[in-house]
Parts: structure tokens; sequence; C-alpha cells
């Protein structure tokens, strides 16, 4: 049989304190002996515990302790625990729930470690969360270097809160990972902060850096690694471990900096003996014959800063500051963090591997023209980063890679930016991609000591007075991209690019578009569609290094007068217009073939220049011009001059065609000649040379000049009215 007890109210009430209390006290003594808080000063679980006065013998329940500074002259017990109201003052927020610690008491610190007067401590009760307040850090007007220092190094803590403007004279160098910064929009300053060493972008205010070992093996790869290849020949698999992470490297080629990879890579797989597998695809194919070297590195990783508003101080390199610099590091992410009047960039990393930086804004910095100076941020040797929502004023980079690869930019901007907000340096960048950004950009364009190269670089819907592609990028991708000068800038409004696989869709340039060739690695066609590109003085379209062909598709070019295609490759335009004023130049072709396929020709005049064999056709197209001449000859070359189902207007004293001297194969089939003349001179059709016209309607048109009939020459079933 079972008895039942009756419980009074008062009974409940007074076991559930009880329970509370016991659970309370349960908690501390599991904080204080792993040294770790186990309690938030301000969660619920520590406002159940009853406040009282507390004697100099101690107890078990919480005392009122006053303010923090009142803790200094207040002996205690083990487990003696004390509220405080605030830090110098009541309601000043930096109070807590504090322990005191007799035996192996940590040394005091200050904030979440105060001394008592006869040994002993009094530690914060916390739940890893902490803020300045309780280091007595109110204002700027105390440096917070010492409280920055004890809570990062406090593995306890996982999250430092700043709820105050702040003022750091140290430059602070940590290992430490799995923190988070929340400075809550107040503003850093760095009045009196020590010098910097000599070219030293890292030396921020905070530069998290992780460790680099002496285990490093090298040797040569022994056979080919393909391009996007994640399988590496390696000397012995047994050095590597999955999940640990490696700086890779390969030796340089004849440029100081000029490798192809240098990243940090974490081993997924050991594939066998001689093999591993890491988790990044090779953007450039290496010979069996490239040494690398592969070298342990611990990152710091899962670090946060943000909300952070930073007044730098100081001009050079050596009193400039700066909040944020990380090296070997994986998953350290900045977010909000608004900077004005730095030096060196405001986020530098080197080593980076998974990472965002996201609504960060730089105003005016220091310098931008001192090398690595006045950056938003610089990336070297990274991979899988992100950034968005950034914004510059009057800076130098706004967003610079290095050596960076499968990177991902967007709705960036930057204004008074004609350093250029995003570039990057040319050591064989690759797979990165620009979305919804405006300001100038330039690519690969720090020189050859770096390589000059870069692949498959995407850029959409972009907004700039400058775009330069110039040196060795292959299968650059551009769609949307509005290039549109300004008076301020000097050659602006230019679009530049290497015809090596380019593609360009919907694009536009004000003043010129500028092909040339620095390399030739791409299987993919160099075409440019749908856009629209004005010349406002004749220059190259291409020039003599193009030897590839290039293609236009439905795309218009106006004031093309005096224009110059340089370059042997061939160029098409097909569903194309060009225009040009009534008494412009001719656009003069070197190109080995000129084809215009069902395309508009308002002026555009053209004159066959190359000294070697060259051809010039002119299909399905409508051709008007007002004076001057359609097609000519300026050049010694052989020239195949082909007409065919196309309109030829010509107004005043134009001529539609003059060919009078040179060897010549002109074929002329199912067009219409409107006005103007004709000029085929016998000069230019003497034995090496033949001459079709066939199928023509001519209205209108004198012949000033036409062979007789012959076996080289035909001239039949022509419609004259």
């Amino acid at each position: 049989m079972t008895q039942k007890t009756s419980t009074t109210p008062q009974e409940k009430t007074d076991t559930a304190a009880l329970r509370s209390r016991r659970m309370l006290l349960a908690g501390f003594g599991a904080a204080a002996i792993g040294g770790v808080a186990a309690v938030s000063a301000q969660t619920p679980a520590q406002a159940a515990g009853p406040i009282v006065a507390q004697g100099n013998s101690g107890s078990s329940s919480v005392a009122n302790g006053g303010t923090a500074t009142d803790l200094v002259t207040r002996k205690g017990k083990d487990g003696d625990l004390v509220r405080t109201t605030g830090y110098a003052a009541a309601g000043d927020g930096g109070g807590g729930l504090y322990r005191f610690v007799k035996k192996n008491a940590p040394a005091a610190n200050g904030g979440t470690v105060l001394a008592a007067p006869k040994g002993g401590a009094w530690v914060l009760v916390h739940e890893g969360v902490v803020n300045f307040r309780m280091f007595g850090i109110m204002d700027a007007s105390v440096n917070a270097d010492d409280a920055l220092d004890a809570m990062v190094n406090d593995a306890s803590i996982h999250r430092i809160e700043g709820h105050s403007p702040l003022n750091f004279v140290r430059r602070h160098r940590f290992s430490r990972s799995n923190i988070a910064f929340d400075f809550g929009g107040h503003l850093m300053t760095t009045v009196g902060i020590e010098n910097a060493g000599k070219d030293d972008p890292f030396a921020a205010v905070m530069f998290f850096r992780g460790e680099v070992t002496d285990a490093v093996q090298e040797a040569k790869l022994g056979e080919v690694v393909p391009d996007l290849g994640d399988i590496f020949p390696v000397a012995d698999s047994s050095f590597f471990a999955v999940g640990d992470w490696y700086a890779a490297e390969v030796n340089a080629l004849s440029g100081r900096w000029e490798r192809e990879l240098q990243r940090m890579v974490q081993v997924t797989q050991i594939v066998d003996g001689t093999h591993i597998r890491i988790n990044y695809k090779n953007g450039w194919p290496l010979g069996k014959d490239r040494t690398m070297t592969w070298r342990r590195v611990v990152p710091v990783h899962d670090v946060t800063v943000s909300n952070l508003k930073f007044l730098g101080t100081g001009t050079d390199e050596y009193t400039g500051s700066h909040p944020l610099a990380f090296e070997y590091a994986v998953r350290c992410d900045v977010d909000h963090i608004d900077g004005t009047g730095t030096f060196w960039p405001l986020i530098q990393r080197r080593w980076n591997t998974y990472y965002s930086t996201v609504s960060c804004m730089l105003k005016n910095p220091t310098s931008v023209t001192w090398g690595g100076a006045g950056y938003l941020t610089q990336q070297i040797y990274c991979l899988y980063g992100y950034v968005a929502n950034c914004h510059t004023a009057n800076a130098r980079h706004l967003n610079d890679f290095t050596a960076s690869a499968y990177c991902l930019v967007e709705n960036c901007h930057g204004d008074g930016d004609d350093q250029g907000p995003f570039v990057t340096h040319g050591q064989y960048e690759h797979d990165l991609t620009y979305t919804g950004n405006s300001g100038l950009m330039t690519f690969a364009n720090s020189g050859a000591a770096w390589g000059s190269a870069a692949k498959r670089i995407t850029v959409r819907k972009h907004v700039c007075s400058w775009f330069v592609a110039r040196v060795r990028i292959t299968d650059l991708t551009l769609e949307d991209v509005q290039v549109i000068g300004k008076p301020s800038l000097a050659g602006s409004g230019m679009l530049w690019i290497n015809a090596d696989g380019a593609q360009l869709r919907g694009c536009t340039a004000s003043d010129t578009l500028v092909i040339t060739q620095a390399s030739d690695n791409s299987a993919r066609p160099t075409v440019i569609a749908d856009s629209h590109f004005t010349f406002v003085a004749p220059g190259e379209l291409t020039n003599a290094t193009v030897k590839t062909p290039v293609t236009f598709v439905d795309t218009v070019l106006d004031r093309v007068g005096g224009m110059k295609i340089a370059g042997a490759g061939a160029v098409t335009f097909r569903g194309s217009t060009l225009t040009a004023a009534d008494d412009a130049a001719p656009v003069v072709t070197s190109s080995e073939r000129l084809r215009f396929e069902g395309s508009t020709l308002r002026n555009a005049r053209i004159a066959a220049a190359r000294g070697e064999r060259q051809a010039v056709e002119i299909a399905g197209s409508d051709v008007a011009i007002k004076g001057g001449t359609g097609v000519s000859r300026a050049g010694d070359g052989e020239l195949h001059l082909t007409l065919s189902d196309s309109t030829f207007r010509a107004e005043g004293s134009a001529t539609h065609v003059a060919v009078t001297k040179g060897a010549t194969h002109y074929r002329a089939v199912g067009n219409r000649f409107e006005g103007g003349a004709i000029e085929l001179a016998d000069a230019a059709f003497g034995a090496s040379s033949t001459l079709l016209h066939t199928g023509n309607v001519e209205s209108g048109v004198t012949r000033t000049a036409f062979p007789a009939a012959g076996p080289r020459v035909v001239d039949t079933a022509n419609l004259v009215v």
C-alpha cells in the first residue's frame, strides 16, 4: 500500500528555491573546476539566486558586492558568489556575477579576474560572452589593449562585444579560433598606436594568423596535372592526413612571383601511396617536371568580426593603421566594417580559404599611390571568397585578388574610382565572378613578375569608366558591361580585351574598343554579340598581335572612320552595323579575311591594305556611302574581293568599288548597285587575276573603268538600267 504525503504551498516554494540554489551552485562548481564559465550574467538562471548580504566568512548565497572595483577590498572563501552592480559605478554596464577562487587562482586581469586583498581572486561567471565594460573600458579615454588581450586569450570566451568607442595603441597578433567580435557599430580609433614595421600590411590592430609548421614535403610531380585536376602526385602520401591543411605551391617560372598554384588547401582523400586528393580543382595544367612544395599549417578558423567603425591614424607604412588582417585562416568572416583614413588595406588577407567580406566600406584612405595601400580588401593566395555589398570612396582598390580562385564579388561599388576598384595582379587567378558591381576594372595588370595571366573571369552587369583585360586573360566572359567615359579621366570610355576566347554580350563602350592578343590558350572563339561601341578617334580595333579570328554578331560600331584592323586574324561582322561620317576616312584592314554577313554599312568604307593574300567579303548586306570609295585597295597583296546578294547605294561622286592595281580575284554576283561608279582598272586584272561580274543590277551606275571580257574576265547576265 502506497502512503500519500501532502505538501503545503510554502513547503513547495522552499523546496523549489533550495533545488534552484543547489543547481546553480553545481553549475558554478563545474565551471570553476573545468575553467569554463557556465552561467551568463544576464541569464534567468542567475536571477533565480537570491541576493543577500554576505559576511566575510562566506556563504552559498549570491551576495551584493557593490561594484567590481569594490571587490579588490573584499575577502572571500572558495565558492563565494557576488553580483556587482557595475564596474566603477552602479549601472555602468560593467557588472556581473563573480565567484571567489582561492587555490590556484588565475592571474588578475582587471576584468574577468579581479585580485582579492589577501590572495585568491574574484572570477567572472559567464557563458562565453564578455564585453569591454567588464574591464572598466567605458569609452576611448582608456586604452582597450589589455582588455582585448585578456578576452581573446581566454579560451572560455567565444564572443566579445563592444558597447562604446574604443582606442588601441598596440598591434595585436592572435592565433585564436572559434571567436566572434561584435563592436555594436561603435568607433575604433588608434590614437598613439605604436609604429608598424617596414612594409607590413599585416600590422593591423587585430591580426589572426595560423601556425606554420616545419613539416614540409617537396618533390617533382613526375606526371602531368591537368587543368581542373584535384588529384596530385606526391612523393609519399603517408606524410599527409585527411582533414589537415597545407600551403601548396609550385615552383616559380621566369617571373619572381610567377606560380600557377599557390593556395592553402585541405586533403580530402589519400588515393594511394603516391597520390592525394585536395579540396581544390587546379586552374592551370602543370608539367611533369614541375616541383610541388607542401607545408603543413594549422589555420586559425571560425573568426567573425562585425559592426565596427574605424578611424585610422598616421599617413605612411609605419604610422598608418587598419583594423584587420588574416593569414592562414579558414572561415574567417567580416561584416559591416566602416573605415576611414586607413593606410594599408582595411581587411588584409593571405592564405585564406572559405571566407566572406560583406557590407564593408572604406572612405578616403591616406594613400592611393603607395604600393599595396588604400585598399578595402587585398586577397593573396585565397580560395572560395565571397565579397558583397561593399563600397569605397576615393580609394585605390575595393577588391584586389592575387593568385586567388573560385571567388565571387557582387553588388560592390566605388566612387572616386580612377585608381581602379576591381583589379587582379595577374598571378594566375582563375574562376572569378563579378556580378552587379560598378567601378573601374582591370585584370592581370601588375607586370611580368607575377605572370600577367588569368583564366575564366566572368563579369556581369557591371558599370565603369574603364575596363582593361589586355594581357594573358583566357576565356574572359562579359555580359551587360557598360563602359562610359568621363571628362575627368583621360582615356576613359575604353574597353580593352585579349582575343583568347573572350566572349562579350550586351556590352557598350562610349569611346573605343581595343582588341589585342597576348595568349592563345582557349578552345573557344572570340565572339562579341548584341553590343554597341563608339570610337571617338581613329584607332586600332585589332592590333598586329591578333592572329585568331574575331566575330561580331548583331553589334553596332559607330564612328568607325579611320579605324584600323591591323591584326592578321579573320574578322567577321554578322548582322552588325558600322557607321561613319559622310567624309570619314576608310577602315584600313590588314586582316587576312574581313567578312560582312547580313550587315549594314553607312559610310563605313573599306580599304584592303594587307601586303599578303587577303580576302574581303560582303554578303547579304546593305551598304550606302555619300562620296568617297566604298571598297578600295591600298596594299600589294593578292586580293580576293567577293560581293554577293548585297545592295550598294552611292550618292554624289561616290564609287562603289575601286581596284586599280595588283593581283585581284574579284567576284560580284547577285548584287544591286545604285548610283555612283564602279572602277575596275586593267592594271588590276592581268594574267594572274580573275573577274566575275554577273547577275547584278546596275541602276544609274557609271563604269569608269572595266576590263574587256576574256578568258579571265566574265561580265554577263547583268541588268543595266
